[in-house]
């Protein structure tokens, strides 16, 4: 049996201020240095559950809601939902906040699922991912789905074999 570990350990949150050289000529936060915060937070997450050495293996749909502001800042929050045998899928939310105007966005949110590998970088089995609150079970629950929709898309899985995907594939 593996061991097991409440996802609530698993939590990140992680603050940085946006400056000129983290944004583009709209002086917006540039995709590329949100997706560089959104790894970093994400990967953190990883590694405390499974207290081992993490590599991002997927991410899924990021999607760019608002733009965020030079001197705006920005809070990601992450936690893995659940693993597998060496993988954990982590969520990620991201808030952009304008300090001198007291308002707060939601602007992104993510899915990245990270292997754990041992000094040899080959995968090594992490702690079962026990989810308490409401919304972990919520996404507990999905992230099966998720997970086989991931390796569908990326041709690792046929959908023949997605159980969770049936009705999807319009397989039944």
């Amino acid at each position: 049996m593996r061991k097991q570990k409440p996802v609530k350990d698993s939590f990140v949150r992680m603050t940085e201020l946006v400056l000129p050289n983290d944004t583009n000529t709209l002086n917006n936060l540039m995709g590329g240095r949100m997706m560089h915060l959104m790894d970093v937070a994400a990967a953190i997450s990883a590694q405390r559950h499974s207290n081992r050495i993490v590599v991002t293996a997927s991410v899924d749909n990021v999607s760019f809601r608002e733009g965020i502001k030079l001197g705006s800042v920005v809070t990601l929050e992450a936690q893995v939902t659940r693993s597998f045998s060496s993988s954990m899928e982590v969520h990620i939310n991201v808030w952009a906040e304008d300090i001198p105007s007291d308002t707060k966005i939601k602007s992104n949110e993510a899915f990245f699922t990270f292997v754990a590998v041992d000094q040899s970088g080959r995968p090594i089995d992490v702690p079962e991912a026990v989810a308490e609150s409401e919304e972990e079970i919520q996404l507990y629950d999905g992230a099966l789905r998720r997970r086989q929709l991931r390796l569908v898309l990326g041709g690792r899985m046929s959908p023949h074999e997605a159980t969770e995907l049936k009705a999807l594939f319009n397989m039944e």
